[in-house]
C-alpha cells in the first residue's frame, strides 16, 4: 500500500517539476480562485434571502404578525425597535397576502371588524358605546393613514351624551375631534391636502363641524383649516404662496432680459438682478352707470301732446279813455271797444328709454407696484473698459426702462421719464471668473502626462513583444542545434559489475534520478538488438 502510495507521489512529483516556476504558480493561482468562487456561489445559493414585509409598524399589529409567521413557521427577523419585520424573499408575497386576509395590519386601530369577531351578548350599554367608539376612531385612523404623506396618526372622538329631554338652554351639544398625524420625513401636505383631512373626519361623525375639528402635527404645529372661521388663518400659507408669485414674476423679468441682451452681447456677458414690490390686497368695486340711448336723448317710447284754443265775443260796450279814471293806471291801454278774445294752450309729454349699467369690478390678486432692474455688462475686450461705449450703454438703458414701464403699468401711478430712468442701472464690470491659463496649463500637462505614459506603454508593449519574439527564436536555434548534435546516452559498465543484483540497482538508480536518460537508454538497446 505505501509503495503505491509512493508510486504516485513521485509521479505527480515528476508531473510537478517539469512545469516552469511561473506555470507553477499560475497552476495555483487559478485552482485557488476557482475553489474561493465555487465557495462564494455555493455560499450565496445556500443563504436566504430576506425582504422587508412591513415597516414602521404599530406594536399591535407586529406582535400579531409575529405570532402568525411563528403558528406558520415562517423564519422571520425584526429589526431592534420592533417595527420592521422581513420574511424570506421567497414568501414575502404569500406573507402579505394572509396577513392582510387576515385584517393582522389594522394599523394600531381596531375598526368595526371588532364587532364581528365578539359576540354582543351580555354586554351592556355602556360597554357597548365604549366598543363603538374605539371602533369609530379606529376607521377614521385608517382612513387618515390611507393619505400618502401620512405615517401613522391618533384619533380621540369626544360625543355629547344621548338624553330623551331637551336641553335647558334649547341648543345640544355637538360632538368635537382631535387628531395629531405623524408625517412622513420629507413630506409636507398642501393646503387642499389639510382640506381633506378635516372633511373627512367631520363627514365621518353625525353632529360634528368643522369648527370643532383641530388637526396638528407630530411637532404640536396646528393645521388650520382655509376657511375657518377663526381668527388663525392660514398665514404661512399665504406667505409662502405670495413668494413664490413674487418669484416667479422676478425670474420671468430676468429671463427676459436675459434672452435680449444675451443674445446680443452674449450670455457671458450679462448679470441682471431683478428686485419688485407687489401688492396683494384683491378689491372689488361696484358702478351703476345711466345713459342715453341714442344722441343723448334716448328713444321715445311714449309720447302725448294737447292743443288747446279759445274765441270770445263780449260785445262792443264803449271804453273811457286810457289812463284817465280815478282807478285807472296811468299808461295802461284800454278798451278798443272790440269785445273778441282768443287764447291757445299747447301740452306735450315724452317718455324716454336710457340704458342703465351695472358693473361688478374684481380687481387683479396682485400688482406689481414697483420694479428695479440692475444689470452688470462685461466690457467685449476684458483689458479694455472703453469697448463698452456710452452708446452701447444707452440703448441697454432703454430697453430696461421699456421692461419697467411695461411691468408697472397696472400699478395705479404715473411715473415720469425720470423715475422711470432711475428705477434701471446699468455698469460695467470685469467678471469674476477661474484662472483660464491655470486650467490650460493644468489641462497641458494632464496632456502632456497622458501622452508620455502611453508612449511608456507603448515601448514596455512593444520590448516585450520583441522579448518574446527573440526568446522564442533562440528556443528555435537551440532545437535545431540538439537536433543536428549526436545524442549521447548514458552507458552502463556491465564488465565491471559482478552480479546482477549491482546492475539492477544502478538501473533503478538511474531510473529514479534521470528518468528521461533511462528512456533513452532502453530505446538505444531496442535499436541496437
Amino acid at each position: 500500500m505505501n509503495e503505491t502510495v509512493l508510486q504516485y507521489w513521485n509521479r505527480a512529483k515528476q508531473y510537478w517539476n517539469k512545469y516552469t516556476r511561473t506555470q507553477k504558480i499560475t497552476l495555483i493561482a487559478t485552482v485557488a480562485i476557482l475553489v474561493l468562487t465555487v465557495t462564494l456561489v455555493s455560499y450565496n445559493l445556500s443563504k436566504t434571502q430576506y425582504s422587508v414585509a412591513y415597516r414602521d409598524l404599530q406594536p399591535s399589529d407586529a406582535a400579531a404578525i409575529k405570532q402568525y409567521l411563528d403558528g406558520a413557521k415562517i423564519p422571520y427577523r425584526i429589526s431592534a425597535d420592533g417595527k420592521v419585520i422581513e420574511v424570506p424573499t421567497k414568501e414575502a408575497t404569500n406573507v402579505k397576502l394572509d396577513v392582510e386576509s387576515q385584517g393582522l395590519n389594522k394599523n394600531g386601530s381596531i375598526g368595526y371588524s371588532a364587532f364581528r369577531d365578539s359576540s354582543a351578548f351580555g354586554t351592556t350599554d355602556a360597554e357597548f358605546q365604549i366598543k363603538h367608539l374605539d371602533a369609530l376612531q379606529g376607521e377614521i385612523q385608517q382612513l387618515i393613514n390611507a393619505n400618502e404623506s401620512v405615517l401613522s396618526s391618533k384619533v380621540l372622538i369626544t360625543l355629547p351624551e344621548q338624553s330623551v329631554f331637551l336641553p335647558k338652554n334649547g341648543v345640544r351639544e355637538q360632538a368635537s375631534a382631535a387628531v395629531v398625524v405623524k408625517l412622513k420625513p420629507g413630506y409636507r401636505p398642501d393646503q387642499q391636502q389639510i382640506d381633506t383631512l378635516y372633511r373627512s373626519v367631520a363627514h365621518s361623525v353625525p353632529n360634528l363641524t368643522l369648527d370643532n375639528i383641530t388637526i396638528s402635527d407630530q411637532n404640536g404645529d396646528e393645521l388650520p383649516y382655509s376657511k375657518s372661521g377663526s381668527s388663525q388663518l392660514n398665514t404661512a400659507n399665504a406667505v409662502t404662496q405670495q413668494f413664490q408669485i413674487q418669484k416667479a414674476f422676478e425670474q420671468d423679468i430676468q429671463k427676459k432680459v436675459m434672452t435680449i441682451l444675451g443674445g446680443v452681447l452674449g450670455t457671458d456677458k450679462v448679470i441682471p438682478m431683478v428686485m419688485s414690490t407687489m401688492n396683494f390686497d384683491q378689491k372689488k368695486s361696484n358702478q351703476q352707470l345711466v345713459t342715453p340711448v341714442v344722441d343723448n336723448q334716448g328713444i321715445a317710447i311714449s309720447m302725448q301732446e294737447i292743443s288747446k284754443s279759445y274765441t270770445s265775443d263780449s260785445g262792443s260796450a264803449a271804453g273811457g279813455v286810457a289812463g284817465t279814471g280815478d282807478t285807472d293806471v296811468p299808461g295802461y291801454p284800454g278798451s278798443t271797444g272790440s269785445g273778441k278774445t282768443t287764447s291757445e294752450e299747447v301740452q306735450k309729454t315724452v317718455n324716454s328709454e336710457i340704458n342703465r349699467i351695472t358693473n361688478e369690478i374684481v380687481s387683479s390678486p396682485y400688482t406689481v407696484t414697483d420694479l428695479t432692474i440692475s444689470v452688470g455688462v462685461e466690457p467685449p475686450d476684458t483689458n479694455d473698459p472703453t469697448t463698452l461705449t456710452q452708446q452701447t450703454k444707452d440703448a441697454i438703458q432703454r430697453i430696461l426702462v421699456n421692461v419697467v414701464t411695461a411691468a408697472l403699468a397696472n400699478s395705479g401711478r404715473t411715473f415720469t421719464a425720470d423715475e422711470l430712468t432711475s428705477k434701471v442701472i446699468v455698469f460695467d464690470h470685469n467678471f469674476a471668473q477661474k484662472d483660464v491659463a491655470g486650467a490650460t496649463n493644468k489641462t497641458n500637462w494632464l496632456l502632456y502626462g497622458g501622452g508620455a505614459l502611453a508612449l511608456l506603454l507603448a515601448g514596455a508593449t512593444g520590448y516585450a513583444i520583441s522579448r518574446r519574439r527573440r526568446k522564442a527564436q533562440l528556443a528555435m536555434e537551440e532545437a535545431a542545434a540538439a537536433a543536428a548534435t549526436k545524442v549521447e546516452f548514458p552507458t552502463i559498465d556491465f564488465d565491471n559489475v559482478t552480479n546482477e543484483n549491482q546492475a539492477r540497482k544502478q538501473l533503478e538508480t538511474l531510473a529514479k534520478r534521470k528518468p528521461e536518460d533511462f528512456v533513452n537508454l532502453l530505446r538505444t538497446w531496442l535499436v541496437d538488438e
